[in-house]
Parts: structure tokens; C-alpha cells; sequence
């Protein structure tokens, strides 16, 4: 009878249980991700550039662990980091597994330190420390918790005791909908370099996903950042940025685009924005050899700054 009186009312609606599976799967909701990767789509699209030449030498040792070499010579920046990857035997998923701990040192002793393990399926923890010139001058810890349907974490970052400062952020991510997340941010931060010894600052973010493009931002009394990401085509991906500072009084523009032609083994991305920056990367692997070949140009017309790198990744 039930079965019955089921399919009588799914009749008497019009539609079938096809397409009424169809709505529950479009209002069904998902983990949004962290805050942190609110603006990530439109991120990895625009172009890192770099000056000088490069050389990076990737090699595994095992299945679990991975070491690095990276030479650089440029007239900002000159030297030698050698780094070091451990993936763990704890397995999420096929394409994830904890804890991860990397870390890079160069010869005048600066370190760089990152770690990320998951407890459970909920809980996950990172921590991040910095050493330069023989002193601890960045420590930072973040515990995440992911629902169902949202994300939360608290980092704890810079605490000193002897100047009684410290600064604590908050993030909360909920999907709306199965397109729709909103969220917000609290940012704390007190020290004797603060203005009347504390300061906090909140922030409301939002994202909404369409099938082949993303809208997001971030408004808050600092000032906001909308995204906007582009699926154009199969190779093809384009981006826009807007930051804006109310403090500083000052907004800039950004226009992106990413090329990935896969027969090619090549990728190129490109950017321009307000201030007359123009910049590019080129990726190009050189098969069969275990080369990636880049190219990176950057140049300012209006202040006559022009840039130009070019790296070696030996994998």
C-alpha cells in the first residue's frame, strides 16, 4: 500500500520519481571547503611570475618521501633551499593521505616549516613556523572541522609573550544550497603596537557556482574582493579580481587567463591589471624527458619596469 499510495502522489504532482530524484540531487547540499579556498579557482589561474633564472630538482625517495633542490639567481634573490616532503600512511581517500610535513632550509640557516594531519574525517590541524637569522619569527596553528554542509576553524597565529600581542582569526563556511555558500570572518588581534591595545575586524564572504563559472567575495569594514572564474572551454579559463581597501583609499583590477593545450604538453597564463602590470608564465614539458621548461615576463610601462625569468624543473 505504501509503494502504492507513493507513486499516486508522485502522479498526482506531475512529475516522476526521475525528476524528483533529480531536485533532491540539485538541493542536496555539500561541504563548501574553507574560506581560506574561497577565491582559489581565480587564484590558480593568474600567473606567478618570477625574475632571474631557476633550476628545481625534484626527487622521491620512497613512496612517502620527497626531496628538493632549488637555485636561484636573480637581483633580488640569490641562493640555495633544499627541501624536504613526508607524506604519511594514514589514507583518506585515494588521492589523499596524512600527516604531511614539508620544509625548505637554505645555507644561512632560515627554515620553513608546514605540517597538516587529519585526526578524523572531521578534524584536521596545521601548523606552520619560520626561522630567520636564528630566530622564530613566524608560528601559526589552524584546527578545522568540516560538517557536512559547512566549515569552521579558528587560527591562533604570532603569540609573544613579552609583548603580551597575538592574533586569533576565525572562519565559518555554510552551503546555502547546493550552489550558494555564505560565511564569515572574525579577525582579532591585540599588542602593544595596536592602536588602544586591540583591534577586531569582521567580514561577511559569499560564493555561488554555476555550471561552468564562479562569482566570489569577501566585504568587510577593511574593505571587499569579488572573483569572478570562467570556464570558457575546454582549454581555456578566464578570471576578474577587484580589491578594494578603504583604509588605504586605493582599488585594483585584475584581468586573468589561463591556456592549457594538452597535445602541446604546453600551459600559458597571462594577466594585466589598474596599475599597468602586465605579466605571463610560460610552462612548456619536455617530453619524454622529466623537464618542465618556464618562461616568466613582467613589465610596468608607466613606471618603466620590465622583468624576465626563466626555470628548469627537473622531476
Amino acid at each position: 500500500m505504501g509503494a502504492i499510495a507513493s507513486r499516486y502522489r508522485v502522479s498526482n504532482t506531475g512529475l516522476t520519481s526521475t525528476d524528483i530524484q533529480n531536485i533532491e540531487n540539485e538541493n542536496k547540499r555539500e561541504n563548501p571547503g574553507t574560506l581560506d579556498e574561497l577565491h582559489k579557482k581565480t587564484k590558480e589561474v593568474m600567473p606567478v611570475n618570477f625574475e632571474g633564472g631557476k633550476l628545481m630538482f625534484n626527487k622521491g625517495i620512497s613512496n612517502h618521501f620527497q626531496m628538493s633542490h632549488t637555485l636561484t639567481m636573480s637581483s633580488a634573490q640569490n641562493g640555495y633551499k633544499l627541501g624536504a616532503t613526508y607524506i604519511g600512511t594514514k589514507q583518506i581517500s585515494p588521492t589523499e593521505a596524512f600527516p604531511v610535513v614539508l620544509g625548505d632550509v637554505d645555507p644561512s640557516g632560515n627554515v620553513n616549516f608546514n605540517i597538516i594531519h587529519q585526526l578524523t574525517q572531521e578534524i584536521r590541524v596545521k601548523g606552520a613556523a619560520q626561522v630567520q637569522e636564528c630566530k622564530l619569527t613566524t608560528t601559526q596553528g589552524t584546527v578545522e572541522y568540516k560538517g557536512s554542509d559547512y566549515t569552521a576553524a579558528l587560527t591562533f597565529a604570532k603569540p609573544d609573550l613579552n609583548d603580551k600581542s597575538a592574533v586569533i582569526v576565525g572562519h565559518y563556511l555554510q552551503s546555502v544550497t547546493k550552489r550558494l555558500a555564505l560565511g564569515a570572518e572574525l579577525v582579532y588581534q591585540s599588542g602593544m603596537r595596536v592602536m588602544g591595545g586591540e583591534i577586531a575586524i569582521a567580514s561577511a564572504a559569499g560564493r555561488y557556482t554555476m555550471d561552468d563559472s564562479e562569482v566570489s567575495a569577501t566585504v568587510g569594514a577593511a574593505g571587499f574582493h569579488l572573483c569572478y572564474f570562467k570556464q570558457a572551454s575546454e582549454q581555456l579559463q578566464i578570471v576578474a579580481e577587484i580589491d578594494t581597501s578603504f583604509r588605504g583609499m586605493e582599488s585594483v583590477g585584475t584581468i586573468g587567463y589561463q591556456v592549457n593545450i594538452p597535445k602541446a604538453d604546453l600551459m600559458f597564463r597571462g594577466m594585466v591589471d589598474s596599475n599597468w602590470n602586465i605579466g605571463a608564465v610560460l610552462e612548456k614539458k619536455l617530453q619524454p624527458l622529466p623537464f618542465t621548461f618556464a618562461l616568466s615576463g613582467m613589465a610596468n610601462q608607466a613606471k618603466q619596469q620590465f622583468k624576465f625569468g626563466c626555470g628548469l624543473i627537473i622531476c
